[in-house]
């Protein structure tokens, strides 16, 4: 049997106006995934369990069969997994955007999705900054990076993440608790450097915004899990542009395919992906494709770049897939975004996202087109960790 999981990160959404009601899923043309929910099972599914900030963290975490109580440790641990980095038991691993606050609000949690050569500029100077504090600063791919810090045993801080925040005061959100003073500090002390920096006159020169401040979040401490494939018995890889889906990925044992231009962002390499998928196939149970493409037109408050987004992913992604798997005798696919990031607010959602599956001695249930009213009528899988083990059972 082969298996593959499409993951449009954030494609779930609510009606909008300016798609005459309608959803992104209900207003894009994406025939190959509505075949998979009309002929398999469609429903909602419970990605994010009370208590947790919605993420795609958590919720991948759900759908790849993990439950987020026992395993969830952090954004931060996860990506730092994707590099190979680790921490001490004293130290705190933690997400550093590049951002830009202006008047007090967070203007662009992305820094304008700040380029790799400015990024590596800029951690390179933090880390000169900080070299007597010996925090630690690691690029990541443009405005998501990484820090860690000595001597944090005691921390039990809460941050909130930037993109839930979008044109909101941060004075209402920044960190609290036990620590916080000392995130804070670091925070303020970059604000230092950025202020007058080269990467940002010239950014200025261009008529860019300037990245004005590094925001912490994400933190936590590394949590070992199971491996997938000691898990549900089946190898498995992983096809991304970000290092949240590397890093979990690598936590489990999986393997990475890169595609070269697979960037995370609305210009990502959907055919390649898509190629990348169908040869996978012939080398393990398992493939996993993850694009990141809706979630960011989700954050941009941009509906028409969500819908180009999902038709992409469809013609590219899911229909070459569905003509491989077809052709190769026993097979299922599973369609799931990890949660709602709806146009209107440009944050993370909890609400529970539309899934389907379909292909071999899988019998059509509540079946319809894949969008959130249609699989209003089917069931809802809570928790969410189960829906895995309900895809690949015989």
């Amino acid at each position: 049997m082969k298996y593959v999981i499409i993951l449009p990160d954030g494609a779930a959404d609510e009606p909008l106006p300016q798609l005459d009601g309608r959803t992104p899923l209900e207003a894009a043309d994406i025939p190959h995934m509505d075949s998979v929910s009309r002929s398999g099972r469609l429903g909602r599914v419970v990605t994010v369990p009370e208590g947790f900030t919605p993420g795609t963290d958590v919720a991948t975490l759900s759908l790849l069969g993990y439950d987020p109580h026992v395993y969830y440790s952090g954004r931060a641990p996860i990506e730092a997994a994707a590099q190979g980095l680790r921490a001490e038991a004293d130290e705190l691993i933690f997400r550093c955007n590049f951002v830009t606050i202006l008047d007090g609000l967070m203007t662009d949690f992305t820094a304008g999705h700040i380029p790799q050569s400015e990024t590596d500029q800029l951690i390179a100077d933090l880390n000169r900054l900080f070299a007597d504090d010996a925090c630690r600063f690691y690029s990541g791919i443009s405005y998501r990076n990484l820090m860690i810090t000595p001597g944090a045993s005691a921390m039990d801080v809460s941050c909130q993440p930037p993109h839930d925040i979008p044109n909101e005061p941060v004075a209402d959100h920044l960190p609290c608790g036990a620590g916080a003073d000392r995130v804070k500090a670091i925070m303020d002390r970059a604000v230092q450097l950025l202020t007058d920096h080269e990467v940002n006159r010239i950014r200025l020169r261009k008529g860019s915004a300037p990245v004005t401040d590094i925001w912490l979040w994400g933190q936590g401490r590394p949590v070992e899990m199971e491996s997938f494939a000691s898990r549900f018995g089946l190898t498995g890889t992983v096809i991304t542009g970000v290092d949240i889906l590397r890093g979990l990925a690598v936590c489990v044992g999986m393997k990475l395919v890169e595609v070269p231009g697979a960037t995370g962002y609305l210009d990502t390499n959907y055919e390649g992906k898509g190629a990348a998928a169908v040869g996978a196939l012939d080398d393990y149970d398992l493939v996993v494709v993850h694009i990141e493409a809706p979630d960011e037109a989700g954050h941009l408050g941009n509906a028409g770049a969500k819908v180009e987004s999902l038709e992409r992913i469809d013609e590219l992604i899911v229909g070459p897939l569905l003509v491989r798997l077809r052709s190769s005798g026993s097979w299922r696919m599973l369609i799931a975004p990890d949660h709602p990031t709806p146009v209107s607010t440009k944050a993370h959602s909890a609400v529970p996202p539309p899934y389907c599956f379909a292909g071999s001695d899988v019998e059509p249930a509540d079946s319809g087109p894949f969008h959130e009213s249609a699989a209003a009528n089917g069931a809802v899988i809570d928790p969410g960790h189960e829906l895995m083990s309900l895809f690949l059972q015989p």
